[in-house]
């Protein structure tokens, strides 16, 4: 982790000050830091693996976290990232056949795991991979006490995550210290957290919002919350009872705290509310302006390769962004949008958006299938297709692998998805194709909210739509099935409708 001097400095400077809390437990940045050491010489400790063959330049122990939300993940994440370690973080909820795909490459040293009868541990131990898990450890705390700090930071591997692929084989990416620590430093003036504020995230740390947002109240010196099942009941007791500052969450999971905590006070704590893996919609920035009347909310543009992209202020800023777009340029970030030839296009012509940047990965340890990832002359790039008005502001329209053909033209779900968004009494909608004998595809709309109308449905996408873009079927659902990264499961949607479980209703005119 590229903030180990930070850490030592928390720990001097305020040992008894919760550097996180999980569920009500919490851990001060004394304790993260002394039991961080002891893990680190414990590591240091082991034996290498004779089975790694991924060339890791720079690394000697590979740590792999199979953890969830543990209370312990912080002081083992910041164990296995101290140089010359690396650690991979592994979702334990992912289907056990991926996960064993995954512990087969990556053949660490250790694997660090909060259930020693789970799937990730009885996998490891088949490929002969010592197991550890957290919390039944036996370090000697008080001789890390005199222990040698943590190494600070050198440019070298830290961190291998995974994307969240529907192939059986997710893509591992690697990043290095140096550019997380000019992201952090960056970030810290970007979303001014100078003075440490209070930080909820109640996201899997095994994914790329919640582990930054972790790191980023750490390097800062806040203390961060979180949970270790999803609730968003006990997300706003949290946010209310703790007086936290800032929340951290994808819009799905703010939709569900708005609804767990209506008729009860606003959450008048909350200073910032920052989202990220989906657009925010009018519906949405509306419900959060009733929840957190205070907050000023911001949204930003990134992916796990790319790092940061756009960021922008929706509310309670100088300049109020517009809903469809994802705001300016990250700072250090040059955004340009180009055809299949790499050309730029200039403004107001859709494109692939391609960024220059420091803060994208080094690259893929594999999986890489040249289709979404690639960095080029013109750039850097994940395929997602954008353009840029005159003020550089962007606006997303969906990735190129997700365009439908429906009676021979392009659309993209998720323009259909914000239009639909934007319709009162619509709180969420995916959008898909069907194969269909007579367009090639026809449009296919899920909807959650009251508005079950599909005239009304369908009237308001002709309010901002070409006709050939309008859903030619309109389903409703009471309840979304999630990931674990917060986000809708959108190939669990489309099968049910394929499929005809009763998770999802068809909506007759």
């Amino acid at each position: 982790m590229p903030i180990h001097a930070q850490l030592l400095r928390h720990a001097t400077e305020a040992p008894e000050k919760p550097a996180l809390v999980i569920d009500g437990r919490s851990l001060s940045y004394r304790e993260l830091y002394v039991r961080a050491k002891a893990i680190y010489r414990f590591l240091q400790d082991l034996p290498r693996s004779n089975r790694r063959t991924l060339d890791l330049p720079g690394v000697e122990k590979l740590a792999a976290l199979s953890l969830g939300n543990h209370i312990g993940f912080a002081e083992y994440f910041a164990a296995a990232t101290a140089f010359p370690n690396a650690c991979a973080v592994i979702d334990p909820i992912m289907p056990a056949e991926r996960i064993e795909r995954i512990i087969e490459r990556l053949a660490p040293d250790v694997l660090i795991v909060d259930d020693n009868a789970g799937p990730s541990a009885e996998i490891a131990r088949r490929f002969g991979i010592p197991v550890v898990a957290a919390g039944a450890e036996a370090f000697d705390l008080a001789s890390a006490e005199g222990e040698a700090e943590l190494p600070v930071d050198a440019d070298k591997i830290f961190l291998i995550g995974f994307t969240s692929g529907t192939t059986a084989e997710p893509k591992a990416y690697y990043r290095s210290r140096e550019q997380w620590r000019r992201s952090l430093d960056r970030g810290r003036v970007v979303f001014e957290l100078e003075d440490a504020p209070s930080t909820m995230c109640p996201g899997a740390l095994a994914h790329g919002l919640a582990l930054y947002a972790l790191v980023e109240a750490l390097d800062a010196g806040g203390t961060f919350h979180s949970i270790r099942k999803w609730d968003p009941g006990v997300v706003a007791r949290t946010l209310s009872s703790w007086q936290v500052e800032r929340l951290v969450a994808v819009p799905t999971h703010i939709a569900g705290i708005a609804r767990a905590w209506a008729g009860e006070p606003a959450l008048t704590s909350l200073r910032d509310v920052l989202t990220a893996g989906a657009k925010l919609d009018r519906n949405g920035v509306e419900s959060m302006r009733r929840l957190f009347p205070n907050a000023r909310i911001r949204e930003y543009y990134g992916a796990s390769e790319l790092g940061f992209m756009t960021v922008s202020t929706l509310v309670g800023g100088e300049i109020d962004f517009p809903i469809e777009r994802v705001g300016q340029a990250y700072p250090g970030v040059a955004i340009s949008i180009r055809d299949p030839n790499e050309k730029d296009v200039g403004t107001d012509v859709p494109g692939t958006i391609f960024i220059d940047s420091d803060l994208i990965a080094d690259g893929y340890l594999w999986g890489d299938d040249g289709q979404a990832f690639r960095v080029t002359e013109a750039g850097a790039t994940v395929g997602d297709l954008g353009e840029l008005d005159a003020n550089g502001m962007l606006r997303v329209i969906g990735r190129a692998g997700g365009m439908m053909i429906s009676g021979g033209n392009n659309v993209y779900p998720a323009e259909v998805e914000s239009a639909l968004k934007a319709c009162p009494g619509v709180e969420d909608a995916v959008v898909f194709g069907l194969p269909d004998a007579y367009f090639g595809q026809r449009i296919v709309a899920v909807v959650s909210g009251e508005t079950i109308d599909p005239k009304i449905l369908g009237d308001h996408c002709a309010q901002m739509l070409g006709k050939y873009k309008i859903p030619k079927q309109f389903y409703h659902i009471r309840s979304w099935p999630m990931t674990s990264s917060g986000k809708i499961s959108r190939g669990q949607v489309e099968r049910a409708v394929v499929s005809g479980d009763d998770l999802v209703l068809r909506l007759s005119a």
